[in-house]
């Protein structure tokens, strides 16, 4: 079976349609059904994006994003003695 990559925005829009089936009163097996993921996914995404809202969720992404773009730069910076130049600029 092939897999698909989701966006996180897709995710937090598949863990609402389900809120609104169990609220209807399905059984969770049947509403996890019918977004057509397996058990194992939409518990793995409830415990990642469960209460979040769909701007707390692109704001997560961005520091992912900012995250990783400064521990390259560390990495890049680190091998060239920058760091430790910059720091004792600073005292």
């Amino acid at each position: 079976m092939g897999q698909k990559k989701r966006k996180p925005e897709e995710i937090v829009v598949k863990l609402r349609q389900v809120d609104v089936l169990l609220s209807q009163g399905r059984p969770v097996a049947e509403a996890i059904r019918a977004i057509g993921v397996t058990p194992f996914t939409y518990y793995r995404w409830r415990k990642e994006f469960g209460g979040l809202k769909l701007d707390q969720v692109k704001r997560l992404k961005d520091l992912v994003k900012e995250n990783e773009r400064l521990r390259v730069k560390r990495c890049w910076n680190k091998g060239s003695g920058a760091v430790s130049m910059t720091i004792r600029a600073l005292r």
